[in-house]
């Protein structure tokens, strides 16, 4: 067929016209982002990735608009653009806003830019999710998103700015650098993580020493950062401060003292307990000069002076990633494997001590009365009464009469909205009371009789049962005689080795002299395990249970009326023995306990002189005072149970009373471990006392 010449310049004319969709000039933005001010440098960085994005534009791109941040890639979408930290930087690049900027004028009908062009994927942000959703958003406003390293194609951007389709490799490339930049971040933190996990072990403290150490300076192991003057500290027991701490570790588990009342006690002798300097803030310091609740919490709160690093107890605060500071719970702390540094307390001290906090919350441990201008009076057992079916504590409240006294009741109250799912809510009554006059005789009888009574040991359980005798002393003197004949052999190696004769050949008196010193050493780690055995072949050699009649033995007998001391002693009485009183309304019982503890024996010792007026007497230590004839030998009118149950029916029962005493049973709240000796004076009628005995698993306390 033919063509006209006509015909064929215009073929040829359509064929190479240029493409009406694409303009001459199009319109783009910048975006950058560096991550923090402290490690990198904003004026390098941000021009840098501005030249990377100018070598890769293609003619007829001109950039309109420039918008960058100083923050992390992996802060939260809502706060992105919010840091102003590139105040501080004299960054020779204009700045239109941040990206929460660019992204707004992105909706907008008359922004200035048809795409958006970044050096790498991995700055729009480090997270592939938030990366993915800014570029769905920039999408749907008809706006391209552009990196430079994976090349500009022009046929991506459209007059409307809509991109055309997408191409399938372009995608997969994009999507595997946004995984390749998340892992790399997950992975440099799992690093980390490690690396202070070893930190940790190796007994190096992070931040400021905490009160009674001081930080021991040791040059840092990387030679880059020895040079630096960086270096790493270990903690030293301050020979100021650090008796300080046990003390309040010592009055906070044993006489279960509330963080006011530490402070309040350390305040009347800040020369013998110097407070503690906070860290020096840039816009204040809370310095005061003296003992805060706040200050005695943080000590008691910190497991360091348990003599063992402890890591990741706080998750620190990044307000520009939307994390809060809080403290993390005890099991995501990170402990070293032994302990690096002098403790100031035991493990069973600080154990001990913080539980009181929930024992005590919101109660106060002086007996002076509340703050609130309304109050008129205090009570004697508060905080130390419990109620046994739902084990919260008990309040105070006051009946008014007008014919005679006014009558003092402790309450436990329950609210369906509050407790309605709790496993107790069911048997629980809706309000349920004891008359404080009732728990007044307990208490007073408890305390006279099987605390500071002269029968008291009557009233543990069993009698001491006497060892083998005949079988432990022989296997004694065996160990005895083996640990003479070793110390005699090793004697005897010594001198060998110093009238030593050379035999004329080195290699023979070498080999000589090795020997002997293998068996010496030989000898001497036996003598270790033998010494090892004897010691607990002695503790076997005990009587059961004469540890626990010592130390209670080692209590003042006086006669004494707790009810008629002072508030504040009852209180330090009641704190010296951690008395803890359960009421059982389904049982009519009333259960007492306390602890005896070989470090309060001289405070009990001295309270109780101050509130006799005399000397307190002692006895001396009694093995074999149980059953009928230590029965027999107790004062008229004194009720005694039997050291293993309770008796069917007690001797003050009053005739004509029904007989309501429980059946002697394991308690369900056992005593905890760290207790020492602890008692029970059990209640079935008001009227009627029946009595229970027992012993908790240690007696020599924390």
């Amino acid at each position: 067929m033919d063509v006209g010449i006509l015909d064929w310049l215009m073929q040829m004319a359509d064929q190479h016209r240029p493409n009406d969709d694409v303009p001459t000039i199009v319109p783009v933005a910048f975006l950058a982002r560096t991550s923090t001010e402290d490690r990198q440098d904003p004026t390098l960085a941000i021009p840098r990735q501005l030249d990377s994005v100018n070598v890769k534009l293609p003619p007829g791109f001109v950039i309109v608009a420039h918008f960058y941040d100083i923050e992390s890639g992996r802060t939260l979408l809502d706060l992105r653009g919010q840091s102003d930290a590139y105040q501080a930087f004299d960054i020779p690049v204009p700045r239109d806003g941040s990206i929460a900027d660019l992204l707004a004028e992105a909706q907008r009908p008359d922004r200035r830019f048809v795409a958006v062009v970044c050096e790498s994927i991995e700055r729009i942000a480090r997270t592939t999710y938030y990366g993915t959703k800014i570029e769905h958003e920039l999408e749907q406003a008809g706006v391209a998103l552009l990196a430079a390293d994976e090349g500009i194609d022009r046929d991506a951007v459209r007059p409307s700015g809509t991109g055309g389709p997408k191409n399938a490799t372009s995608v997969l490339t994009r999507r595997v650098k946004q995984a390749i930049s998340e892992w790399y971040v997950l992975q440099m933190l799992e690093l980390s993580w490690k690396g202070f996990m070893q930190h940790t072990a190796q007994g190096w403290n992070i931040g400021k020493p905490p009160y009674g150490y001081t930080g021991e300076r040791h040059p840092h192991p990387v030679k880059a950062k020895r040079e630096e003057g960086i270096t790493k500290h270990r903690l030293v027991r301050d020979p100021a401060c650090g008796p300080v701490v046990t003390q309040i570790f010592a009055w906070r588990a044993l006489e279960r003292l509330s963080y006011q009342h530490i402070a309040d006690r350390l305040n009347t002798d800040l020369d013998r307990y110097p407070p503690p300097v906070p860290v020096k803030r840039e816009s204040y310091n809370t310095a005061i000069g003296a003992w805060t609740s706040t200050a005695v919490r943080d000590i008691l709160n910190n497991p360091k002076y348990t003599g063992y690093m402890v890591w990741n107890r706080r998750k620190r605060s990044r307000p520009d990633r939307g994390v809060k500071g809080r403290v993390n719970p005890p099991s995501e702390w990170v402990w070293s494997p032994s302990v690096t540094h002098e403790p100031l307390t035991t493990r069973a001290y600080f154990d001990a001590g913080s539980p009181v906090g929930r024992y005590r919350q919101g109660s106060r441990s002086k007996a002076s009365t509340n703050a609130h201008p309304k109050t008129k009076r205090s009570y004697r057992y508060r905080s130390y009464i419990k109620c046994d079916i739902c084990s919260r504590r008990m309040f105070g409240k006051t009946r008014q009469r007008k014919t005679r006294a006014d009558d003092t009741y402790y309450a436990c109250v329950t609210k369906r909205e509050h407790h309605k799912n709790e496993m107790w809510y069911e048997v629980h009554p809706p309000a349920l009371t004891v008359n404080e006059d009732i728990v007044d005789t307990f208490v007073a009888r408890f305390f006279n009789e099987r605390v500071f009574g002269a029968h008291r040991l009557d009233y543990l359980e069993g009698p001491a049962e006497e060892p083998n005798r005949s079988g432990t002393e022989a296997m004694a003197a065996a160990y005895a005689r083996q640990i003479n004949d070793l110390d005699a052999a090793n004697k005897n190696l010594i001198l060998s080795l110093q009238q030593m004769t050379s035999s004329g050949d080195p290699e023979i008196d070498a080999q000589w002299r090795t020997g002997i010193q293998q068996q010496f050493a030989d000898n001497a780690k036996r003598k270790q395990v033998l010494a090892a055995e004897l010691q607990e072949l002695a503790k076997v050699a005990q009587p059961k249970g004469a540890g626990t009649r010592e130390l209670v033995d080692q209590l003042p007998h006086v006669d004494l009326n707790v009810l008629d001391l002072p508030d504040e002693k009852q209180r330090q009485l009641f704190d010296a023995f951690q008395l803890e009183i359960r009421y059982d309304r389904h049982l009519q019982r009333i259960t007492l306990r306390v602890a005896v503890r070989a470090e309060m024996v001289d405070v009990i010792s001295q309270a109780a002189a101050e509130a006799t007026g005399k000397a307190p007497r002692r006895r001396q230590p009694q093995h074999n005072t149980e059953g009928a004839d230590a029965l027999a030998s107790a004062p008229v009118g004194q009720t005694r149970s039997h050291v293993l149950r309770a008796p069917g029916r007690a001797s003050t029962c009053v005739s004509g009373r029904p007989e309501r005493v429980a059946t002697p049973t394991q308690h369900p709240y056992p005593p905890p471990a760290d207790m020492g000796i602890w008692f029970v004076l059990g209640l079935g009628h008001p009227n009627m006392i029946s009595c229970t005995a027992g012993q908790a698993p240690s007696t020599e306390g924390a």
